[in-house]
């Protein structure tokens, strides 16, 4: 049994391993196309993180499920106004829970170009005013687990528990199979370097407008796993911290996270475009 099952896991890495050389060969000369034929960037894809009966984080007057579809809402409306020809894509408009793998799977049905998730920050230090609390927005992509750096993407990826199957549906996230070592590498060269220049750009952009920023991280997190092209996660700030939650549920500080966002895909679409 062990001998037929080791032979079918290796029929079935060979098999990936195939499909991987296509899929990398079929995405450089997507590059190589996209260079002479004109620009290929059509479709954004809008993640409002959480939902339904996953709230995310909270504040003291709200939760982060509202606030991120606030802002995707916002989002989508200011792409369609100020950005003609760019596509946007919901994986959702409402407060609905969705999935994390079906949240890729959208992305991925939609031939998405760049995944946008967007989401609340939140520290261990609850909901109370003080002058030393975290605050700030910080851009996550997708990378290896690392010790100790992983506070985000365990709080993130916890939406999984509320999911019955969730052993089962996210076993292949395993990275001490060999076979998953291999998909995620084949994901960090296809897609990481995007990833993180999208990330930089947003980061230069929210520094201009005078927020603070933790920068650029590479997270675990499952979200961003399994969706085939660049893709960001925004944490938009720290909705436990009382300075920042105001920012995050008013007008203005909403606007202001939407133009960031405006002004970043369109440095990113003019560099990737040349």
């Amino acid at each position: 049994m062990n001998k037929l099952f080791t032979r079918l896991h290796l029929i079935a890495l060979n098999s990936i391993l195939v499909a991987l050389v296509i899929s990398l060969s079929s995405f450089t000369n997507q590059q190589d196309s996209a260079k002479n034929n004109g620009y290929h960037f059509k479709t954004v894809v809008i993640d409002a993180g959480h939902g339904g009966k996953d709230p995310g984080t909270h504040g003291l007057h709200t939760n982060e499920k509202t606030v991120a579809l606030q802002i995707a809402k916002k989002l989508r409306a200011a792409i369609e106004d100020q950005m003609p020809g760019i596509r946007t894509v919901m994986t959702r408009s409402d407060d609905t829970f969705i999935p994390l793998d079906t949240r890729s799977q959208i992305a991925n049905e939609h031939h998405g170009n760049l995944f946008i998730s967007i989401h609340c920050n939140s520290s261990p230090e609850g909901t109370g005013y003080s002058d030393h609390k975290q605050k700030g927005t910080m851009m996550l992509v997708y990378g290896f687990h690392r010790v100790k750096e992983q506070l985000e993407a365990i709080r993130e990826n916890s939406s999984i528990y509320i999911e019955k199957d969730y052993k089962t549906k996210y076993q292949s996230y395993d990275e001490d199979d060999p076979v998953n070592r291999i998909l995620l590498n084949a994901y960090m060269q296809k897609y990481r370097q995007h990833s993180i220049f999208f990330g930089d750009i947003l980061n230069e952009e929210f520094k201009t407008k005078g927020r603070v920023t933790i920068g650029v991280k590479e997270q675990g997190i499952l979200v961003l796993a399994h969706s085939a092209m660049p893709a960001v996660m925004i944490e938009t700030g720290f909705i436990n911290n009382p300075t920042d939650e105001d920012y995050l549920t008013s007008d203005e500080g909403q606007d202001e996270i939407v133009q960031v966002i405006i002004k970043s895909l369109k440095r990113y679409k003019a560099k990737t475009n040349g």
